[in-house]
């Protein structure tokens, strides 16, 4: 057989992801991004077990995780095994970096300004300028607005959630930068809004501000400081700092009909998004895209390899999906039956197990 040629559509965690595991394997691989340079949104992420085993996998480790603080240790114990799972908070740009860094070193193009409208089964990959690609395998990493899916007609559900987030960075203070034990995530309630601080480098913190979706003031970008500081009156100092950064995002789920059509293979959120609850949006999408170029190393057949490669892979995620869908119903809750609510699943064994299953969980192909 000769070199196997791969179009993906979207230089994401999970775009960049399967176009290192599918080059390293012996496929010439181009990967097309809509932006004028690669950048993500989102400004920070943590990233678990699972997701730190498929970055040593393809080997973007060391430069993904260089500077960032590391989150912690936690040791699941059955009779005689024990597994460790780590957690880091990172930059995402830095994620997105390292990848394209180890895609760049096996061949892999990465064309930027290049955006996917359509494909077809028969693996032909069709631009927004309307240059048409023939591949051996087309891969739809483009996000939870995916062209290429609807385009297939392979979606099954999109779930708009009650709520959303506007993410972004700010820069350590001189005490922040001096604090050396590690990254320690603290979360402010409000009735409905939250604020959620990470460090997540040496000089970053990473900011979440969660809220309805129908709260139009709280969800404004630049952020209402005002606004945030009535709600979180001690943490003005720190809402002080927010700048004109940031992007608002609705959280939904999704799910399809199918993961592949002949060709064509759907990944990261323009096949499974789901709320961040549990911080796996980006371990599922890389895990995904490594598994997928595994099986295509299996199985000559792309069509066969893709169906052999979901019905695997495909119950972690949608365990992944419920799990996190079932522990953001609290938020619209009344404060006090929403405090009581998380300190009772946070006490919960099961509900532990299920929530920390998937970070536990050893990727195909690590």
């Amino acid at each position: 057989m000769g070199k196997r040629h791969a179009e993906i559509a979207g230089a994401g965690f999970a775009g960049l992801t399967a176009a290192c595991a599918l080059a390293q394997r012996g496929w010439s691989v181009r990967v097309h991004e809509r932006g004028e340079e690669l950048r993500t949104a989102g400004a920070g992420i943590y990233i678990y077990e699972n997701g730190l085993r498929v970055l040593e996998a393809v080997g973007a480790y060391d430069a993904a995780i260089k500077g960032a603080p590391f989150a912690h240790t936690r040791e699941v114990r059955d009779g005689d095994d024990r597994q460790s799972s780590r957690a880091f908070s990172i930059v995402r740009q830095n994620v997105i970096n390292a990848l394209a860094a180890v895609a760049a070193r096996a061949g892999v193009e990465i064309v930027t300004s290049s955006a996917a409208a359509a494909a077809t089964a028969d693996g032909e990959l069709t631009l927004a300028d309307g240059r048409r690609l023939k591949a051996d395998l087309v891969v739809g990493a483009d996000g939870s607005n995916s062209r290429l899916r609807d385009s297939l007609g392979l979606l099954a559900k999109r779930k708009y959630l009650v709520d959303g987030c506007t993410r972004l960075l700010m820069d350590k203070t001189a005490a922040e930068r001096a604090v050396t034990d590690g990254a320690k995530t603290i979360e402010y309630w409000s009735g409905t809004r939250r604020v959620l601080y990470t460090p997540c480098s040496e000089t970053d913190i990473y900011i979440a501000l969660t809220m309805l979706d129908t709260d139009e003031v709280a969800k404004a970008v630049p952020v209402r400081k005002d606004e945030w500081k009535r709600a979180f009156p001690r943490l003005e100092t720190l809402l002080d700092r927010i700048g004109d950064q940031g992007r608002y995002d609705r959280f939904d789920l999704i799910k399809l009909k199918r993961w592949s059509a002949g060709k064509v293979a759907m990944i990261g959120d323009a096949a499974h998004a789901l709320p961040p609850n549990i911080g796996q949006g980006g371990g599922c999408a890389m895990m995904n895209a490594l598994s997928l170029a595994v099986y295509l190393q299996r199985e000559d057949d792309v069509a066969t390899a893709l169906e052999t490669w979901e019905r695997n892979e495909r119950p972690m995620t949608e365990h992944t999906q419920r799990i996190s869908y079932f522990l953001g119903l609290p938020t619209t809750w009344p404060p006090t039956l929403r405090t009581f609510a998380l300190g009772l699943l946070g006490r919960s064994k099961w509900l532990t197990a299920q929530r920390t299953r998937t970070a536990l969980h050893r990727p195909t192909g690590t």
